[in-house]
C-alpha cells in the first residue's frame, strides 16, 4: 500500500477528507478550533482531563451545533496516587510565590474531575474515537465504547506501549516522539525522561511492531513534516502546537507570538507544571523552577476516580475559555492569505485552522502555512 492509499484508507473509514487530527489539548480545545479542522475535512481534538462529565457533553453539543463533525474525546489514565509531603508542599508554595500570589496551603488537596464520570460521559457525547493517554483503558470499558461505535486511539511513547496497546484492543495507536508539546504519554511516569524517542526514529518501528493504522504525533505542522509521517509508515497525523496560533484556538497574544519567536531548542522537558513530564517553552520561570537548589515540583495527584484519591471530591467546574483574563482572543489573516511553499515560510506568521489543515494535506511536502511549527506549549 502507497502513502497516499494508506491515508485515504484511514479517512474513508473515520469519516475525513484529510489524513490531519487535531491533537487533544487540555484547556486549549475551544469548540470552534475542532469545527474550524473538522470544516476543513480533519478530525477534531478535545482534551477532557480537566472537564467536569456536563462539561464534556456540552463542548460536543456546541461542536455538533455547527453541523456534522469528526472529533476524539481524550482522558488521561488514573495512576496511583503519591504519598503527599507536607514540607516539600511548603518548599514548592514559597518558590511559586516568587512568580504570583503564594498558593494556599488548601492547594495540595485539589482533585481532578472523577474519571469514572468521565469515561461515562464519553460514552454519552459519542466521538468517532475515544482517546487514551499514560495509560490504557480498562478493557470493559474498551468493549462498551466499541459497542456504541468509537473506535479507541490510544497513544503511546515506545515501541513496548504500542504492542501492549493493541493487544488491549486499541483500534489505532498514536506515536508520540520526544518533540511533541505538552505532556508525554509514557504509561510509567516514572520512564517518561528516559524513554525519549525521536519521532521518525518512533514511527517507523512502531509501524513495523503493529498491524492497527499509525498516527504520527510530535513536531508535525506543515506539509513537509506530513510527508514525512506518510512515507515512514504513518496512516494519518496529530498536530497540536501548530494550531495553538490560528485564531480559532484563542489564545493570548503574548503566547502566540512566543511560539511563532521560538525555535525547537527553546523548548525543555520538565515536571515544573503538573509533576508530569512535559515540553514548554524554556521560559523564565521553567529556567528557575530546573535550576540547581530549585524545590522538586510535587507528583501530580491523578485524575480521581477508582485509581484516584478523594473519588467522591467534585472540583469546581472548570469552564473552556483559553483566553479567560488574558485578553481578546488573536485574530489572524483569511486562507486565501497564508497559503506559501515551504521554503518560503517566514516563523512568525498566523493561519487560520482551516488554512492548517488544508495546507498540511499535500503528502508532496510542498504545501504549509505560516503556522510556527516549534514543539511546545504556550504555557509559563
Amino acid at each position: 500500500m502507497t502513502p497516499t492509499q494508506r491515508a485515504e484508507a484511514f479517512c474513508r473509514r473515520f469519516g475525513l477528507e484529510r489524513p490531519i487530527l487535531l491533537a487533544p489539548m487540555a484547556g486549549a480545545s475551544p469548540p470552534a478550533l475542532s469545527v474550524a479542522v473538522a470544516n476543513a475535512g480533519g478530525m477534531g481534538g478535545l482534551g477532557a482531563v480537566l472537564m467536569q462529565p456536563d462539561e464534556i457533553l456540552d463542548w460536543a453539543r456546541e461542536v455538533r451545533a455547527s453541523g456534522p463533525a469528526a472529533f476524539q474525546i481524550n482522558l488521561w489514565i488514573p495512576a496511583a496516587p503519591p504519598a503527599r509531603d507536607p514540607a516539600r508542599e511548603a518548599e514548592v508554595r514559597a518558590f511559586l510565590a516568587q512568580w504570583g500570589p503564594e498558593p494556599p496551603l488548601s492547594a495540595g488537596d485539589a482533585a481532578p474531575p472523577d474519571f469514572a464520570a468521565q469515561c461515562e460521559a464519553l460514552l454519552d457525547a459519542q466521538p468517532v474515537a475515544a482517546s487514551s493517554i499514560m495509560g490504557l483503558f480498562p478493557a470493559d470499558y474498551a468493549r462498551r465504547a466499541k459497542a456504541r461505535g468509537m473506535a479507541w486511539f490510544a497513544t503511546v511513547s515506545t515501541v513496548a506501549e504500542a504492542r501492549q496497546a493493541e493487544a488491549a484492543g486499541a483500534d489505532v495507536i498514536i506515536a508520540q516522539g520526544m518533540e511533541a508539546g505538552g505532556h508525554r504519554g509514557a504509561f510509567d511516569s516514572a520512564h517518561a525522561e528516559r524513554d525519549l524517542v525521536g519521532l521518525f526514529s518512533l514511527l517507523p518501528a512502531v509501524v513495523d511492531a503493529v498491524s492497527a493504522p499509525v498516527v504520527a504525533a510530535g513536531g508535525v505542522a506543515d506539509g513537509r513534516g506530513v510527508a514525512a509521517a506518510l512515507m515512514l509508515g504513518a496512516s494519518a497525523v496529530q498536530i497540536g502546537t501548530g494550531f495553538l496560533r490560528c485564531p480559532e484556538a484563542a489564545i493570548h497574544p503574548a503566547w502566540a507570538d512566543a511560539i511563532g519567536r521560538a525555535l525547537p531548542e527553546q523548548t525543555q522537558l520538565s515536571r515544573v507544571f503538573s509533576g508530569r513530564a512535559g515540553r514548554s517553552l524554556a521560559t523564565a520561570y521553567v529556567r528557575a523552577a530546573t535550576a540547581p537548589g530549585a524545590p522538586k515540583p510535587a507528583p501530580y495527584s491523578g485524575p480521581a476516580g477508582p485509581h484516584g484519591r478523594d473519588a467522591g471530591r467534585r472540583r469546581p467546574a472548570r469552564r473552556h475559555r483559553p483566553d479567560a483574563g488574558l485578553g481578546r482572543p488573536v485574530r489572524g489573516p483569511g486562507l486565501d492569505r497564508i497559503r506559501v511553499r515551504t521554503d518560503q515560510a517566514p516563523v512568525g506568521g498566523r493561519a487560520t485552522a482551516a488554512g492548517m489543515t488544508a495546507a498540511s494535506r499535500g503528502v508532496d511536502g510542498r504545501s504549509a502555512t505560516t503556522s510556527a511549527g516549534c514543539p511546545c506549549f504556550p504555557v509559563g
